[in-house]
């Protein structure tokens, strides 16, 4: 426990408490580091592609998927707060679609197999979406900050379908 005082004010740190958020966040950038591992040649590949003209600039998702899994960290933080590490379809959803959602760099863009990328980016929303009706039972919070996620992935497999549809020789 660390102690101060700010403005006269007692306060401390128990430094115990942080595990958890520790732990959140080794876990959801961990599944980022195992996506990132497969999308080593993305902006190389992603330039080749024919792309809709929506489809956001290669640049663009870099900071999207920090800012999401910081949000996914964020939920799985709160959800360990407020329910009993025995209860285990949350985290069995939760660690479920953190690994297809790192699969899916991989599917996409590793191994170019288009419509495998295309039935595992359905199969992740679905897990997404499981994941926010657990948490919201548990904590609104933790299912709240699920959806920024939710909605760009529905984004990137709109765009998956359309890349995928339009550059038959490459995926």
């Amino acid at each position: 426990m660390t102690e101060g005082t700010d403005s006269g004010h007692h306060y401390a740190i128990n430094w115990r408490k942080l595990i958890p958020l520790f732990v959140a966040l080794v876990l959801s950038y961990t599944a980022a580091a195992l996506g990132a591992l497969g999308s080593v040649s993305a902006p190389e590949f992603y330039a080749l592609l024919n792309r809709p003209p929506w489809a956001p600039p290669a640049w663009l998702f870099g900071p999207v998927w920090s800012v999401l899994y910081t949000l996914i960290a964020l939920s799985s933080w709160l959800l360990w707060k407020k329910i009993n590490f025995r209860e285990r379809l949350p985290y069995v959803i939760l660690i479920t679609q953190l690994l297809a959602n790192a699969l899916w760099s991989w599917l996409f863009f590793a191994w170019k197999l288009g419509f495998a990328a295309v039935i595992e980016i359905t199969l992740l929303w679905a897990l997404i979406a499981a994941n926010i009706i657990v948490f919201y039972t548990r904590s609104k919070m933790a299912a709240l900050l699920l959806l920024p996620y939710l909605c760009w992935v529905s984004f990137a497999a709109v765009l998956a379908i359309a890349l995928w549809q339009s550059n038959p020789n490459l995926l």
